[in-house]
């Protein structure tokens, strides 16, 4: 990792948290070489990470007016979405208290009343009492072992589409080894019609499992794609050309 200033530090029963930054950007850590977020500082908005960007994807499904996002990180994601659409009602769930007081610190989290904060473990809040089903549902539960454990796993899956509208949408942002994982994609052809992928630069696996059909034709999908670039002040066009449907073959 380039060199940075570290601005905090924080541990807890889960392990050590850092906030680094440089001229240009911050950085939140849960280990040596890891970068869970990345902040532009001039652009909070623009994902650096180009798996963020990918998930962004999901926006070409429809306009949500409401989101859940499993694993806060540095916030750019909601960051993007604000960008998107100030109205949109988002409901972050984040299993570490430390987490979310830094990225009320040091992230510039566009607190608002239409931002709700959790604390608490995403798989156990969602296999609670039913909550409002959302439109969309993003998933990224790393930590610095990986993908959390359980997230993948049939009875998690199974809540997300339950906590989901009928027409909502999964996003789940995994490893590109998940390209090749048969069983993952059987788990979720069982649940939703549609399964979409997005392999990224960054070697992640982003996944958008849905009953809703994108619009027929790549004229139409780069069309929208172009006007979705310019509302969230990026280009989609290097996610586009690696989003296709999920169909068990690597791509």
């Amino acid at each position: 990792m380039r060199e940075y200033r570290t601005l905090a530090t924080a541990k807890d029963q889960w392990g050590s948290i850092f906030v680094l930054e440089d001229a240009e950007q911050r950085i939140l850590a849960f280990g040596e070489h890891d970068e869970q977020s990345k902040l532009l500082k001039a652009t909070p908005h623009i994902p650096k990470h180009t798996y963020l960007r990918a998930m962004l994807l999901a926006l070409l499904f429809g306009q949500p007016r409401s989101v859940m996002v499993l694993g806060l990180g540095g916030g750019v994601l909601i960051h993007a979405l604000r960008q998107f659409d100030a109205a949109i009602r988002i409901t972050a769930i984040e299993l570490r208290p430390a987490v979310i007081e830094l990225c009320k610190r040091y992230f510039r989290l566009p607190l608002s009343k239409k931002l709700t904060l959790i604390e608490a473990d995403a798989l156990h809040y969602l296999a609670q009492s039913q909550h409002k089903r959302v439109d969309m549902l993003f998933c990224d539960l790393f930590d610095s072992e990986g993908i959390a454990a359980g997230a993948l796993s049939t009875a998690f899956l199974q809540r997300c589409q339950q906590q989901l509208k009928a027409d909502g949408v999964l996003i789940l942002n995994c490893w590109k080894e998940h390209s090749r994982d048969a069983e993952l994609l059987a788990k979720l052809q069982a649940l939703f019609p549609s399964v979409y992928a997005c392999l990224t630069g960054s070697g992640n696996w982003v996944v958008f499992a849905t009953a809703k059909a994108l619009p027929a034709g790549q004229v139409e999908l780069k069309r929208q794609a172009m006007a979705l670039s310019q509302k969230l002040g990026f280009d989609l066009q290097l996610s586009l050309n690696r989003f296709a449907e999920w169909q068990n073959v690597q791509f």
